[in-house]
């Protein structure tokens, strides 16, 4: 049989993947500025609500990142309220506010967020859009097919309201713990997993209401019920703008990576959008984002 020449480069190049391997690294990155974090998502869930501002940092670097204390940080909305985030003394970097009085954030409301530095000032704008009512958790057993083992899953039932362009971030706690991993990242456009579905006004798609539950595995790799008896599980509707749902997905294509020889395949890493705007066009940039949610929430626990 014969080996065109492409095929036999191939070869080459894959052997070299598998030595390599086994080869140890310690790759020296090329240094760059420092550049402002904004981690600015703020809802009208009851009590104090907080913004983050930190540095960057280089990529191997294990300390937690340095916070951005002494700024000045505030929200605006379209009724002319201003609401100032306060930095919290024992948290540097940590700016809070807490809703009171007519003091509240509101279905259908513009806000603007500003950010003042040292030297910089940065803005960003945002939307509060609307979130369905969560009807009900249920819990679901089934089989596991490779161990015969039980498995236990749960799912939340909800609505998504007529009228296209609604978008939402699903958050699910499990015994009061959030689920953070990059494979939870749970969002939805309308009723669906993409933009541009025909998913407007009806029922959450199975995949969504179902990507509430954790996603583990044991020593031998096999899959485990996320939920046992006594669990309880917690969500959480938070609505987003169509450019905050933009966001949660390049985030979770760019930290959801398959890893190993699957890479060559992947998606490019590159930064992910962001709507902070440094108003000095020639300033230094900053990421992060600035999103106002409406909150619906629900739970249950599941008892055999």
């Amino acid at each position: 049989m014969k080996t065109s020449k492409h095929s036999y480069l191939l070869l080459i190049f894959a052997s070299s993947l598998f030595y390599s391997c086994e080869d140890v690294i310690d790759p020296t990155l090329q240094s760059a500025d420092p550049v402002v974090v904004v981690d600015a998502w703020i809802n009208n869930l009851p009590g104090a609500q907080t913004i983050t501002l930190t540095w960057t940092q280089p990529y191997f670097e294990s300390q937690i990142p340095p916070a951005i204390t002494g700024a000045t940080v505030s929200v605006s909305d379209d009724q002319g309220k201003n609401f100032l985030f306060i930095e919290n003394v024992t948290k540097p970097g940590h700016y809070e506010w807490s809703p009171s009085g007519a003091d509240t954030l509101r279905v259908g409301g513009k806000y603007w967020l500003t950010v003042i530095t040292d030297s910089d000032t940065f803005q960003a704008q945002s939307y509060m859009g609307r979130v369905p009512a969560i009807d009900s958790i249920t819990y679901e057993e089934d089989e596991n097919i490779a161990t015969g083992d039980p498995i236990v899953r749960a799912e939340f039932w909800a609505t998504d309201p007529v009228g296209t362009g609604d978008a939402y971030w699903i958050r699910s706690f499990k015994n009061g713990v959030p689920l953070l991993k990059p494979g939870e990242i749970n969002i939805a456009f309308d009723a669906g997993v993409s933009i541009g579905g025909p998913t407007d006004g009806v029922m959450f798609v199975a995949p969504v209401r179902r990507r509430i539950n954790a996603v583990d595995r044991d020593e031998d790799d096999q899959l485990l019920s996320p939920i046992e008896n006594g669990d309880s599980m917690h969500v959480q509707i938070h609505s987003l703008t169509v450019a905050a749902f933009t966001y949660l997905n390049e985030v979770s294509i760019q930290t959801n990576r398959p890893g190993g020889f699957a890479e060559l395949f992947a998606t490019p890493l590159a930064n992910v959008s962001t709507n902070i705007l440094n108003l000095n066009t020639n300033g230094r940039k900053a990421v992060g984002f600035f999103n106002v949610s409406a909150v619906s929430a629900a739970g249950k626990r599941y008892v055999e």
